[in-house]
């Protein structure tokens, strides 16, 4: 039988059981999306192009979904927290349509006015 102390140890190394290059993608993918919105918020700054602020609001369900994912992985894919997957699903079906209707204001305000 294993000591407390070992299985205590095994549980903490199935903790994270992503491998490091993996974590780091994962992490680095949500800085990157946290990194992506703040750019086009101040493309729309620069550019005059407020039209753009809706692809930032439109983007963050997808971050959502993401920190869903880091989440549940970091806590060893609990069956606790399954729900975690599910509102992982909802987030990115959400954030895809957000981005499309973003996309899709932004080129309606590109259209030249009929006057």
């Amino acid at each position: 039988m294993l000591a407390e102390r070992e299985i205590a140890t095994m549980r903490c190394i199935e903790m994270n059981a992503l491998s490091v290059p993996t974590w780091i993608v994962h992490i680095t993918s949500v800085a990157e999306w946290i990194a992506a919105i703040w750019f086009v918020w101040l493309y729309a700054e620069v550019s005059g192009r407020l039209a753009w602020r809706a692809l930032s609001f439109g983007m963050l369900p997808a971050l959502v979904s993401a920190m869903c994912a880091c989440t549940w992985h970091f806590f060893d894919n609990a069956p606790a927290l399954s729900w975690l997957v599910t509102l992982q699903a909802a987030m990115t079906v959400i954030g895809n349509c957000t981005a499309c209707a973003a996309a899709w204001w932004i080129w309606r305000q590109a259209q030249p006015s009929e006057n």
